[in-house]
């Protein structure tokens, strides 16, 4: 069964268009579906890019550190499109993709280390409401990191919030980018049913 989204994808026409279509293809191979949907308010979807954009820029925090920290709030918030695609990434950018694969059973997963295990906690405890982050779990991430990668490692989490909540608000779920280049499938959120 083919899902489909709350808010159909929008056709993405135009100049704007064309060249957004274009530069996406080249860097994945397909227009992720997030995208038509965004489109409908091209002034969002732009600004969301940008962000993401700048996030990618930002060199205070381990990469890996911060694409588990993604993971663990899309495994947490249930947005299959952002595992999927930081699963993907992870490839990509060559970072510890067997750890990424693990990132939904983190618990119980012996591949982490106790920066990572706190790295992990930290994003879950952000991203409950309300937030049940602790000053011990911060000051061990400030001792082991530093003040400037934990603000990034915050802020990051932080966006990874926005666009979890939103795509799976708006019904956005994996395009298969990982399972598209023979990535092993992710392990699965103890306690949840498989989609399949």
């Amino acid at each position: 069964m083919e899902h489909t989204t709350r808010i159909p994808p929008a056709e993405i026409t135009g100049v704007r268009g064309a060249l957004i279509k274009r530069m996406i293809e080249k860097r994945l191979g397909k227009v992720p579906t997030a995208v038509g949907v965004y489109w409908h308010h091209p002034k969002v979807l732009f600004a969301s890019f940008g962000l993401g954009g700048k996030l990618q820029k930002w060199d205070a925090c381990d990469e890996n550190l911060k694409s588990f920290a993604h993971m663990a709030v899309a495994s947490l918030v249930g947005c299959t499109w952002c595992l999927d695609f930081n699963y993907f990434e992870a490839r990509n950018k060559g970072l510890d993709v067997e750890k990424a694969r693990e990132i939904p059973r983190w618990r119980e997963a012996d591949v982490f280390t106790p920066l990572e295990r706190d790295v992990l906690e930290y994003a879950e405890a952000m991203s409950q409401t309300p937030p049940t982050v602790t000053d011990e779990l911060v000051d061990r991430l400030h001792a082991e990191l530093g003040p400037p990668a934990v603000i990034e490692l915050t802020s990051v989490i932080a966006f990874a919030n926005m666009s979890t909540r939103g795509n799976v608000a708006l019904g956005i779920e994996s395009d298969g980018f990982a399972a598209a280049c023979g990535l092993k499938p992710m392990a699965e959120r103890p306690g949840v049913a498989s989609a399949s």
